[in-house]
């Protein structure tokens, strides 16, 4: 245990220690300050905002740049869905994979343009290399510099006084992509090449078992390139079925460290972007903290249930549970993975979590439920946070009788209207796709397993596919006409309803004069707050999801033990 303990540590350490300067390096970008890479990179730039006929400075009211996040997604859910149905006749098609029927189509383009990345299918046996890396790795990159556009949009909305414009989005999309995402990606791929992660256009290759002497298919394909972006991203889409699971998308245990830390390290970063885009450095380490502490209590909780409540044969307990568990990772750093997926709305696996203890599954279930916000997807986690900031700060407004304040602006009804928008479609989309699931005949025979565990498998399917997540309990059957089509609706709506949200809560914040700081001014910056915070997100959570959490993994505890 003190090992895993010492694992843990080292992990939040140097995730801390990197998303310092990353931080302070994003924040120049998105604010067009000079970088190390920008004599390099600066004409390109140029170049590509003369191709699209827009300019960097060219500025954007919140229902333009609304416009402009919906019109690029809607393309490229269409490119990526004629794709999938198309494959059989494009190329890098070794394997000769046919086109995807309709409703996996339209499930998995809803999923890859929306960063949840749910996977329906398996990759390297439904997927052709042209599909994963024309189709997948694109929007892999342009869904995260999406999330992370419309999270500076919001930003400005907060820092600008009396302004119409909250930026262009154009620019904000092709800064992130080419001085975040891009060269991360290379240095991430590098490093995974270096460990054995496969990156090949060559077919699939035969090859004969020393022990059985039986004919194994080894897939193969161009993985560590899309590996990267998908972590960094906080995609999570696999190049293979079974995910960071399988030995040649993961195969060592620096190269699970290295995945790991890339999930969480850009949403990490955001924070220390966000102090210096306020001109506060406070109010990204309040906000920072507070995530710090809900990840390393439901890590704690997680690998405490995987080492000590596993199962019991024959009155003799293991030492940890290792089913559905790699033996080079082991128990503790597959609870580590399974904390930092569902934390990060990644939802890549090193393990399979239907094999989870029901306390260990039920962490990583409650994690995404609480909106994707402890770090959660890049961009999209930190304007989840500031949105439950703002509904803090109006309920501590509430409770001592004044007007409530964030960063020098009122907080208004519209404001309040849009916070409920981005708090409650998730939760609200989750519960609605989870009874409409059990409600169908066919229910039970998608599930590998019946009663309370079973009852799980369903529940955290649609707390994954309505939060932008993607992990799953992998006994569930996603697979069929009514999960594709309703879990593809459900994350559409899903990603833009609140998005949508989000940039005309930024508009409207722009527009507004500063509020002169008082002794009445609720501070946001200090222990107290962070406190006030944790306890709205808890409450939220718990008020939206206690009852269906009796139902699946705690009565699956209570009949297990």
């Amino acid at each position: 245990m003190s090992v895993m303990v010492m694992q843990d540590l080292i992990y939040m350490a140097v995730l801390v220690g990197l998303s310092i300067p990353l931080g302070i390096y994003i924040y120049k970008v998105m604010t067009g300050q000079r970088v190390f890479l920008t004599p390099v990179l600066a004409p390109v730039e140029r170049v590509i905002y003369k191709l699209m006929g827009t300019a960097a400075g060219e500025e954007m009211n919140a229902g333009k740049y609304a416009v402009s996040v919906l019109l690029f997604s809607g393309v490229g859910f269409v490119f990526l869905f004629l794709l999938l149905m198309l494959q059989g006749a494009l190329p890098f098609n070794p394997e000769r994979m046919k086109g995807t029927s309709w409703h996996l189509a339209f499930n998995t383009a809803a999923s890859f343009t929306t960063n949840t990345n749910w996977q329906a299918y398996s990759g390297e046996s439904d997927l052709s290399y042209f599909t994963q890396f024309t189709g997948l790795a694109v929007q892999n990159f342009v869904s995260a510099a999406t999330g992370i556009a419309v999270l500076f949009a919001l930003i400005r909305g907060l820092v600008l006084r009396q302004k119409k414009t909250i930026g262009n989005f154009w620019a904000d999309l092709v800064r992130t992509t080419l001085y975040l995402l891009i060269p991360l990606s290379f240095v991430v791929a590098l490093l995974l090449v270096s460990q054995g992660v496969v990156q090949t256009f060559g077919p699939y290759k035969d090859v004969t078992m020393l022990e059985s002497g039986a004919l194994q298919t080894i897939p193969l394909g161009p993985a560590a390139s899309q590996i990267a972006i998908k972590q960094l991203g906080t995609n999570g889409g696999g190049f293979f079925g079974v995910n960071s699971a399988f030995p040649l998308e993961n195969p060592t245990a620096f190269s699970n460290m290295v995945q790991s830390l890339s999930i969480l390290l850009i949403p990490a970063a955001l924070c220390v972007s966000f102090g210096g885009a306020v001109k506060d450095s406070r109010q990204g380490r309040s906000i920072y903290l507070t995530m710090l502490i809900f990840f390393g209590a439901a890590l704690a909780a997680t690998t405490a249930s995987e080492q000590f409540a596993g199962p019991v044969f024959e009155q003799v307990a293991a030492s940890g549970s290792m089913e559905g568990k790699e033996v080079i990772h082991g128990v503790g750093a597959s609870s580590l993975w399974a904390v930092v997926t569902t934390a990060a709305s990644n939802g890549s696996v090193n393990a399979m979590h239907d094999s989870l203890t029901p306390l260990g599954g039920m962490v990583p279930m409650f994690l995404m439920q609480l909106g994707e916000i402890v770090f959660g997807g890049v961009g999209s986690g930190l304007y989840g946070m500031l949105a439950f900031v703002l509904l803090t700060v109006f309920i501590a407004g509430l409770m001592v009788g004044r007007t409530p304040e964030y960063l020098g602006k009122k907080v208004e009804p519209f404001d309040m209207k849009m916070v409920c928008l981005i708090v409650l479609v998730p939760p609200l989309l989750t519960l609605l796709g989870t009874s409409a699931a059990v409600a169908v005949p066919e229910a039970r025979s998608w599930l590998t397993n019946s009663g309370a565990h079973g009852f799980s498998e369903i529940l955290y399917a649609f707390s994954s596919m309505a939060n932008n997540n993607g992990s799953s309990f992998a006994g569930f059957q996603a697979n069929t006409v009514f999960t594709n089509v309703l879990g593809g609706i459900i994350m559409l709506l899903v990603r833009f309803i609140p998005m949508t949200a989000v940039i005309f809560l930024a508009g409207n914040m722009a527009q507004k004069k500063a509020v002169a700081v008082s002794e009445g001014t609720l501070s946001t910056s200090n222990t107290v707050f962070v406190g006030l915070l944790i306890g709205v997100i808890l409450i939220i959570g718990a008020l939206s999801f206690l009852p269906a959490l009796a139902l699946g993994p705690i009565a699956d505890f209570l009949t297990t033990q």
